[in-house]
């Protein structure tokens, strides 16, 4: 496995060596690179990454070298017609903007990127322009209090806002404060989003093994243990034998960041997943069965006290309207309804979609 950002900067600054960072900060059309991507330069010459497919590295790299030397911290912007892109530009007609800026004695940038190293979620907002100073950073941990100051009480309490927002959305990028006259970079580190299924049921095991696929950690939760076995969930992080709340409590915090898929048909099971998923902060809800049964449970649901509102949380009929037939035709359903509504999209086909095709996130 290639070693990450976070191990390369910190070894290349423990050897002494002094270290830049260049990071996508905007992209537009067909850019090679996701905002987020980064790639290092230290004073001897080495590199680690690519902001681009090569077409822009060799002058990224020599501003990288005048930061070390002292210039201070610059946005580039590249971007060039498909017939005229042999110079420096980008060959796929895409343009991109990329932040180039000293790593050395950054105490919220090693921060942020040990946080990521360590699993944890935080947001960092970087002054770029109209700031008292470019290159200032504040630090938003998801257990903490925000640390550092972009240089001014408006600023900081634009950034806080902004980091807040981008912590559990995860997008990131350049953003306009406009009335503050200042633009900012916003990025994010996050551990991957959590799936928990409930039912130990042959279909389960199609389900999580999508969702790991799409990079989703999975646990399956049932107390029949006679059906709650790892060998048959070989694509779950852990099956858990026990009731949906205890489950939970064991999972817990259930964030914004998790998803909870209810798939038993029993009503024992289903409500008392339900009624527990209902009392967490979970961003997707889903519960599988017919709009007949749908109608049952949310009467029962009603009479053990839950509200409308709180059942308007739960998507049911779970999935997207795909006319799936097979478990795992079933599956891909859920797991598209699951990952459209985390990037607030409908599902919707993209030829009848307008806008960007792929939001701006970090491989």
């Amino acid at each position: 496995m290639a070693e990450s950002i976070g191990r390369i900067v910190s070894r290349w600054s423990a050897a002494g060596h002094r270290v830049a960072l260049a990071t996508v900060v905007s992209t537009k059309r067909s850019a090679p690179q996701p905002v987020g991507t980064k790639m290092a330069i230290d004073d001897s010459g080495q590199i680690w990454g690519a902001v681009s497919g090569g077409c822009v590295e060799g002058a990224v790299v020599e501003v990288a070298e005048a930061v070390l030397a002292g210039a201070p911290p610059q946005l580039l912007e590249y971007g060039i017609a498909d017939d005229e892109a042999w110079d420096v530009g980008l060959p796929c007609g895409g343009e991109i903007a990329v932040w180039v800026e000293a790593y050395a004695g950054d105490e919220l940038a090693a921060r942020f990127l040990e946080l990521g190293e360590a699993g944890g979620r935080a947001a960092i907002v970087t002054a770029v322009a109209g700031a008292p100073r470019p290159g200032a950073k504040l630090l938003a941990p998801a257990d903490s209090d925000s640390a550092g100051t972009l240089g001014s009480r408006p600023l900081d309490a634009a950034a806080a806002a902004l980091a807040r927002e981008s912590l559990w959305s995860e997008q990131r990028g350049l953003m306009a404060l406009t009335e503050l006259g200042a633009t900012v970079f916003v990025d994010v580190v996050a551990p991957p989003p959590r799936l928990v299924i409930v039912g130990a049921i042959d279909f389960a095991a199609q389900l999580s093994e999508v969702a790991r696929l799409s990079g989703w950690r999975s646990f399956v939760v049932d107390p029949r243990a006679r059906f709650a076995t790892s060998e048959r969930f070989p694509a779950a992080e852990r099956v858990l034998v026990m009731w949906p709340a205890e489950a939970l409590r064991q999972l817990a915090p259930i964030d914004p960041a998790t998803a909870i898929a209810v798939l038993t048909h029993d009503p024992k099971l289903d409500d008392a997943a339900l009624i527990a998923a209902l009392a967490s902060d979970a961003g997707y809800i889903g519960a599988m069965g017919s709009r007949r049964a749908q109608q049952r449970r949310h009467a029962r649901l009603l009479e053990a006290g839950l509200t409308p509102a709180e059942l308007g949380r739960v998507s049911a009929p779970i999935g997207l309207d795909l006319g799936a037939l097979s478990s795992a035709e079933t599956a891909l359903s859920i797991m598209g309804e699951i990952v459209a509504l985390r990037h607030g999209r409908s599902g919707g086909r993209l030829l009848e979609a307008a806008g960007r095709i792929h939001d701006a996130a970090a491989a």
